[in-house]
């Protein structure tokens, strides 16, 4: 064998050990990719949307080796936030968060699973009637007709800030508030003046006062989104505890998934749940301390008289809801017999 020889084959076997390492399959390769666009009701500066959004996006490439990704939208970058269930329910896109309260037009039960006031006094409470009394079972199967699937996110307390004390019947009266949903309705209808707004809005109205109060979770959603900056009074007892935000999928592209990215996406939502709810109940205290030392926020509870007329006017409320179809009529009762048999109410 001549040098030139030699040379060429060992040239054409370092090319084809270079081709063989190039087409080498990497774990994320070794199948086709699955990217889904995500439109969020979330701002970037909302602590859910790194929390529960991020939390869920890594999961979810961690779990399959990189073979889903969730390419994340912050609210308003593709929809604004009323629209994304008419995006997901359309196949625009296949995954969006909202909250419950934005389709209440399309979904009976929604009203009640944005939270109906001054019902549940535990976060407990809420999330043993979302999975172990069926409740979360109901709002899927209303919002399947829409071609859509629905995983509540969490559970959690949503509480107001103010920009000053609520000392009297009056003071509440001449509020005007950010709100949502059966929140909103309630709140208008027992005499403060509530509005909705989107959240990239919500701070710059407080700290003009265009509304003196809202409401956008509890505590870690008003601190991440810089409302103790401008209203320094949080007000307990808690407007209501709720799966207030969920996750929303085309059923079209979950079916399309390869079986073994449907079943951990599904184990991973059902996870989430569990995950977020307590690590929402550990954060909330965190971030009260935090608020209290570093901002000088002041924890106010409600007079008696406001809290009574609230409690009045919360009862009303409840009895609206029910009137939209016999599942939601179906659902209070469900959670009438429940707040009965721990005490909260009389029947």
């Amino acid at each position: 064998m001549t040098l030139m020889t030699t040379f060429k084959a060992a040239a054409l076997a370092a090319a084809a050990v270079a081709t063989a390492f190039v087409a080498a399959p990497t774990p994320a390769d070794a199948q086709d990719t699955v990217r889904w666009r995500v439109q969020s009701h979330w701002p970037n500066a909302s602590s859910s949307f790194s929390d529960s959004l991020e939390r869920l996006k890594t999961t979810l490439e961690t779990r399959t080796d990189g073979r889903f990704v969730l390419q994340l939208h912050e609210a308003g970058a593709l929809f604004p936030a009323r629209e994304i269930f008419s995006a997901v329910s359309r196949g625009v896109i296949e995954m969006g968060t909202i909250s419950p309260a934005y389709i209440r037009d399309r979904v009976s039960v929604a009203g009640i699973a944005s939270g109906l006031p001054f019902a549940f006094r535990n976060t407990w409470e809420a999330a043993y009637f979302h999975k172990n009394l069926g409740f979360e079972e109901m709002i899927r199967a209303e919002v399947a007709e829409h071609g859509v699937f629905y995983a509540t996110d969490k559970v959690y307390p949503t509480e107001m800030v103010v920009k000053s004390p609520i000392e009297s019947l009056a003071d509440f009266e001449s509020l005007k508030i950010r709100s949502s949903g059966a929140l909103q309705e309630f709140l208008t209808e027992a005499g403060a003046a509530a509005t909705y707004l989107p959240g990239p809005e919500l701070y710059p109205a407080l700290a003009t006062g265009v509304v003196d109060g809202a409401h956008w979770g509890a505590v870690q959603g008003a601190k991440s989104m810089g409302l103790y900056e401008v209203a320094k009074y949080h007000v307990h007892p808690a407007l209501n505890i709720a799966g207030t935000d969920a996750f929303v999928i085309s059923q079209d592209a979950l079916d399309a998934l390869p079986e073994d990215l449907r079943d951990i996406l599904l184990n991973a939502l059902e996870e989430q749940f569990w995950f977020r709810t307590n690590e929402y109940t550990y954060k909330e205290q965190i971030a009260l301390a935090a608020a209290k030392a570093e901002q000088g926020v002041q924890v106010t509870r409600l007079p008696d008289e406001v809290a009574q007329h609230l409690a009045a006017a919360a009862t009303a409320a409840w009895e609206k809801e029910a009137e939209k179809s016999e599942m939601a009529a179906e659902a209070l009762e469900k959670l009438k017999s429940f707040l009965a048999d721990l005490g909260h109410i009389e029947r």
